[in-house]
């Protein structure tokens, strides 16, 4: 099996010669983390380059993605390739890296901050702290006109790019993306996942703040369906040109709507079904429709709950499968769901083991989810969410390690 035929196969629901390994799909490491796990591997210094400015997270380069196994790329990553697309930055440990010129952040006041293109600061990270934070909710104080959706959109955080970003805006942008995909898919063999910004729930909270849009979907339902179908409707359209261009050169559609927290869904099931349900289904449904790919979401916290709507409405692969939360636990999630959905992740608990374990309990663990995870198939080996800054080298090599090191289970 290459790279590819694996993860395809994993969400086909079948066993595979190793379990598939995805570090940069869905997830992503944090650029310190990066620089220190390229220096313990003893591997040629090289820039390291900051692709989400927001969460922090290096592009990871082929040399690491060989060292180990790693069988998925993100579409991002065939873009930016130029030394003219990135600009010097300094990480909040006083490490050099680079970021895209168009998201480069600016100093102020004992901060770096992030602005929209009207000028705004949109998001900030203050001295002392590792990640950017949203700052400007454009409807949180009332003055909301769905009309003008997208320009409030356009003064969210959510809406800093991450490549290709504005490299395929304007004359001749469609083309570029269609020939940098194509290229991408002729010079790798690992599974190709493609980011689509699909949100619902997240994208009323950029706008209107968490507090005030799940007050909104309570007390005024009709409203709220109205913004949904807006959001749903935005995203139609650019989906149908999203995947018209790159629909077959990608393997994978990864949307993204976080629903839960570390106790249980932010909405109700009932909420769910009426709010949610039926807007995923029909992009789901419309993206398959237009491409021959797999459909995976991320979702932090526990979604259990909401796991029977979100197979029905058509979802094949489930990220980050938060084990540290209430009713996570692989075990019952196996038994109950692993017939009807990938679990992409699960694979080591970020919140505590991940950064706090040693190397031995760490092989330990992975081992454990491992196993429990792959019979069957249906398992894509993801640590949950990002391996943060924190977390040592060592730890991450151990990780990794071990699930290569896994044959096929009898």
């Amino acid at each position: 099996m290459n790279s590819r035929s694996r993860v395809l196969a994993a969400l086909n629901h079948v066993e595979t010669d190793r379990v598939p390994i995805d570090l940069v799909g869905v997830g992503g490491i944090a650029a310190i983390a990066y620089i220190r796990l390229r220096a313990h591997l003893g591997l040629e210094p090289r820039p390291v380059r900051v692709h989400n400015i927001r969460a922090q997270l290096a592009r990871v380069d082929d040399d690491v993605m060989d060292r180990f196994g790693l069988d998925c790329v993100d579409l991002g990553s065939a873009f930016a390739t130029d030394d003219a697309d990135w600009a010097d930055w300094t990480l909040p440990d006083g490490s050099p890296c680079q970021v895209p010129v168009w998201a480069l952040p600016e100093r102020e006041d004992g901060r770096w901050v992030l602005r929209s293109e009207s000028g705004r600061v949109i998001s900030h990270m203050p001295d002392g702290t590792l990640y950017f934070e949203a700052t400007h909710y454009p409807w949180a104080e009332g003055e909301a006109d769905h009309e003008r959706l997208e320009e409030a959109m356009a003064e969210s955080q959510w809406n800093i790019p991450v490549p290709p970003g504005p490299l395929v805006e304007g004359p001749g942008g469609d083309e570029r993306l269609v020939e940098s995909a194509r290229c991408l898919r002729e010079s790798t063999e690992r599974a190709i996942l493609g980011a689509f910004r699909g949100d619902l729930l997240d994208e009323g909270h950029s706008l209107y703040r968490h507090d005030n849009f799940l007050a909104m979907l309570a007390e005024d339902p009709s409203r709220a369906h109205d913004l949904l179908e807006r959001f749903t409707e935005l995203h139609l359209r650019n989906l149908e040109k999203f995947l018209g261009l790159v629909g077959p050169y990608i393997d994978i559609i990864a949307f993204q709507d976080d629903l839960g927290i570390q106790t249980g869904p932010m909405v109700s099931p009932r909420m769910f079904r009426e709010f949610f349900k039926p807007r995923y289904a029909r992009l789901w449904q419309r993206a398959k429709d237009l491409a021959d790919v797999k459909v995976i979401m991320h979702s932090c916290g526990n979604i259990r709950l909401l796991l029977p709507d979100l197979i029905d409405a058509g979802l094949e692969g489930i990220n980050p499968v938060q084990i540290s939360c209430k009713g996570m636990d692989a075990v019952s999630l196996k038994r109950e769901f692993g017939k009807d959905i990938t679990f992409w992740g699960g694979g080591c608990d970020t919140q505590r083991i991940l950064p706090r374990g040693t190397p031995a309990e760490i092989r330990e663990h992975v081992t454990r989810q491992v196993e429990i995870l792959r019979q069957g198939g249906g398992f894509v080996f993801e640590q949950v969410h990002n391996v943060l800054a924190d977390v040592p080298p060592e730890n991450i090599v151990a990780m990794l390690d071990t699930v290569a090191g896994l044959g096929q289970t009898a």
